[in-house]
């Protein structure tokens, strides 16, 4: 296996030439590597482009879009919901795309920012976080994109949330209104009991 340290000069990004052949060629530890190796430099923060070594032509986009479909492919390891890959794939073409780069990678700098804050937090209390601390954030920012969402294609959206037309009903006779009171004594009922619970559990601590 390569030596994925092996790196350029601090300041410098290591260059990996593409081959015709599919293999990688890593020019800073001058060794051949696989999308496993350059997968290990990502989650190392080693920065790296790739080119074709023929036309030159950088192809860094394409190489990690191709770590993150081995990746996806692997089982249990995926990240990406199906909802999440669908709304991505409309934004193709949309009048909208040149918005939705900037702001994913706002939004996953602001994640990213936010969980090592968490980790260290937990780790100067003597505690390892657990997936549950991150419960309340993930939240935060999927709605945060779903919002973000809507603003980029309200229409979309529009489309999508609206309720189908009502289908004209045949005229018919006026409908007895619902029994007010006895729902209304009801839900008191429920409540009573819920209040009635919420004490005796107070009361045993």
């Amino acid at each position: 296996m390569a030596d994925t340290q092996d790196s350029a000069a601090p300041g410098e990004r290591v260059v990996i030439k593409k081959y015709a052949n599919r293999r990688l060629y890593n020019t800073a530890s001058s060794s051949y590597v696989t999308l496993e190796h350059l997968s290990e430099m990502v989650k190392q923060n080693i920065d790296f482009v790739v080119y074709d070594a023929k036309t030159n032509e950088d192809i860094t986009r394409s190489v990690l879009t191709q770590i993150i479909f081995e990746e996806e492919s692997q089982q249990g390891q995926s990240l990406l919901p199906i909802q999440f890959l669908r709304q991505l794939i409309g934004f193709y073409g949309n009048s909208m795309q040149a918005f939705l780069p900037s702001y994913l990678e706002l939004s996953l700098a602001s994640f990213t920012e936010q969980q090592e804050r968490m980790r260290k937090q937990f780790q100067a209390m003597g505690h390892t976080p657990g997936v549950g601390a991150f419960d309340e954030q993930v939240r935060q920012n999927l709605a945060l994109f779903d919002r973000a969402m809507k603003m980029f294609s309200p229409f979309a959206y529009a489309k999508a949330e609206a309720p189908p037309p009502p289908v004209p009903a045949a005229p018919r006779a006026e409908p007895t209104p619902p029994p007010a009171d006895e729902a209304l004594t009801a839900l008191r009922k429920q409540m009573e009991e819920m209040q009635a619970q919420i004490e005796k559990l107070a009361a045993k601590r």
